[in-house]
């Protein structure tokens, strides 16, 4: 990897000159146009879902405590590689010293790499490349264990009883880890063979979960938000009415699929999802979600954000978690309805845990 000469002087005069700086009564942070400033950039995969969102909240907060200068940047919509490619070039261009980014898809990875060869560090939030090598390291969930999660509390809560499914992913015309680690896990937490644990959508249509008989409705995207959900929701039921399960990539895209639901006035529907904001939580609580699986975007934006100050003033790079190819910020799983043997939080515990606005 090819260092910038210029930022990695700048930032080494930052570290020796910091105690002369504290004698004076300052810090970089007082001069955010510094040269002695680090200089990290959020792209998101856009700034209108609650979770992108919380996560621009958090790197700000924590950019302001670390005496760090933060550029935010997001797709204009889930799966606008474009938009992150041109974030990417710009952060290279400013000679920011890293890039926290949630992937809107491999169309992002050859930019990733033009920024690593140029010494940026880049971490990746909430949604791991593929190849995870990609990037430098990943800040995320582990999806596929969120999905496991609600998988399991869905099969315990039907009771042996028939599982007509709908699973509402995220897309249909790229592949993400984010969208087949959840659908995936969902699938196995059910206890329904999968096939290519990279693919959605190739496992049998019918066959036998682990409480009884399932039946595989359809494979719908959503692009993770509420009328996506709907619209898919829409087209499951016009191939099959009478599904009882439904699994959603996000909360937004399980509100939407609510609503075509009470739409066609189908009932006694187990809703799960992953996300774990405070309207999701709320949405448990009123039972509009069964379950949910809560994730850390605070989190992950904290420690993105204090992990490249830290690299970039001399300190130690992190490390993934042990048996993981990730830092694994952590799931819990969320609904008023516990199972037994399955550990969970019920939504009041939830609320104390939760992000965003109710």
């Amino acid at each position: 990897m090819m260092e910038r000469t210029g930022r990695r002087a700048a930032s080494l005069l930052a570290a020796l000159s910091a105690l002369s700086m504290l004698a004076a009564g300052c810090s970089s942070a007082d001069d955010p146009g510094s040269d002695n400033t680090v200089a990290v950039s959020l792209i998101t995969k856009n700034s209108s879902n609650p979770f992108f969102v919380t996560m621009q909240e958090g790197a700000k907060k924590a950019a302001q405590a670390e005496g760090v200068t933060l550029t935010v940047a997001a797709g204009k919509e889930d799966g606008d590689e474009a938009g992150q490619v041109q974030a990417i070039e710009d952060a290279i261009a400013r000679g920011d010293d890293g890039i926290l980014i949630t992937p809107n898809g491999p169309g992002v990875n050859p930019a990733i790499k033009k920024a690593r060869d140029a010494g940026l560090y880049v971490i990746a939030l909430d949604t791991p490349p593929d190849p995870a090598s990609t990037v430098d390291i990943t800040f995320a969930t582990d999806n596929f264990k969120a999905g496991e999660l609600i998988g399991k509390w869905t099969a315990a809560q039907l009771g042996g009883k028939p599982a007509t499914v709908a699973l509402l992913d995220l897309f249909n015309d790229k592949i993400v880890s984010v969208d087949y680690n959840r659908d995936q896990g969902f699938l196995t937490g059910m206890g329904i063979a999968t096939g290519d644990r990279k693919k959605n959508g190739d496992e049998a249509a019918t066959g036998n979960y682990s409480g009884g008989t399932y039946q595989i409705v359809c494979n719908e995207p959503t692009n993770g938000a509420e009328d996506g959900g709907r619209t898919a929701m829409e087209r499951c039921l016009a191939k099959n009415p009478n599904i009882n399960v439904v699994y959603t990539i996000n909360e937004p895209a399980a509100v939407g699929a609510q609503k075509a639901l009470k739409a066609a006035g189908t009932k006694d529907v187990l809703v799960v999802s992953v996300d774990g904001g405070c309207n999701g939580v709320q949405q448990v609580k009123s039972g509009l979600i069964n379950a949910t699986s809560q994730q850390y975007p605070l989190k992950m934006a904290e420690l993105g954000v204090k992990a490249i100050k830290q690299i970039a003033t001399g300190g130690q790079k992190p490390q993934v978690t042990g048996g993981l190819d990730f830092y694994d910020t952590g799931v819990t799983l969320v609904t008023d309805k516990s199972v037994s043997g399955l550990t969970s939080i019920d939504s009041t515990q939830g609320a104390t845990l939760c992000w965003g606005s109710a």
